[in-house]
């Protein structure tokens, strides 16, 4: 099993990676949320042990929710903070278990079985940090896409909208899944932004409904549809 632990203090990486392999872990560890989410997209751990308190930005919370939008590796969250406030934070940002510091090793390997025990009864997926369209590829991990090997500059909504059709390939997204995704679900019937935006989405991507160049579909009155096109030979 293959353990990450990110934490921004070189002494308890240090700790953590000692612990965890003296139970017969293998550990890598990341200093900030930048490290952690290329090691999750590169090295493909069996769970991550994430401090919600990282000394730069994205922070432990930021890292959890994007690491969610792509993958459902465990994420047990470590914390100085026991509030229950910081708990549900941590929860509603997708960690599976919450831990306050200070706390035991033998502690720690139990959560770690825990979640890896759900997580070994779950349906098996294979997720992947990067998707591959034609000449679209979007880099999950660091929010990245690029057009014929060249950058396009989305808008974090834009980037959001074009996210959650990409990782639904061929599924239609109804307006009001896109808007509570996206927006919340305070903005069910603004469907006029989901317009505007795809609109903007559809330029940058350089669709060409006369070539039949076309990554996002229109389904009349319902939603969007993402199209996996195959690389040119």
């Amino acid at each position: 099993m293959l353990i990450l632990v990110v934490d921004d203090e070189p002494q308890i990486r240090k700790l953590l990676q000692t612990g965890l392999s003296g139970y017969g872990y293998q550990v890598i560890t990341a200093a900030n949320g930048q490290e952690a989410l290329t090691a999750v997209a590169q090295r493909q751990p069996n769970a991550v042990i994430l401090d919600i308190s990282l000394g730069s930005e994205p922070d432990g919370l930021d890292v959890c929710r994007r690491l969610r939008e792509w993958s459902q590796v465990p994420i047990v969250m470590l914390s100085v903070r026991s509030g229950e406030t910081s708990k549900v934070a941590a929860l509603d940002a997708g960690a599976d278990d919450y831990l306050t510091k200070p706390f035991g090793m033998e502690e720690l390997r139990a959560r770690i079985q825990a979640v890896l025990r759900r997580a070994s009864m779950e349906p098996a997926s294979s997720p992947t940090a990067v998707i591959h369209s034609g000449d679209l590829m979007i880099d999950l991990a660091n929010r990245r896409v690029t057009v014929n090997q060249q950058e396009v500059h989305f808008t974090p909504f834009e980037y959001d909208i074009l996210r959650l059709l990409a990782t639904h390939p061929g599924q239609i997204m109804t307006h009001q899944t896109i808007l509570a995704q996206v927006w919340g679900s305070d903005y069910q019937d603004m469907t006029h932004y989901i317009r505007i935006y795809v609109n903007q989405i559809r330029k940058k991507l350089g669709e060409n409904p006369a070539a039949n160049l076309r990554y996002i579909l229109t389904e009349p009155g319902i939603g969007y549809r993402f199209v996996e096109r195959h690389p040119k030979p």
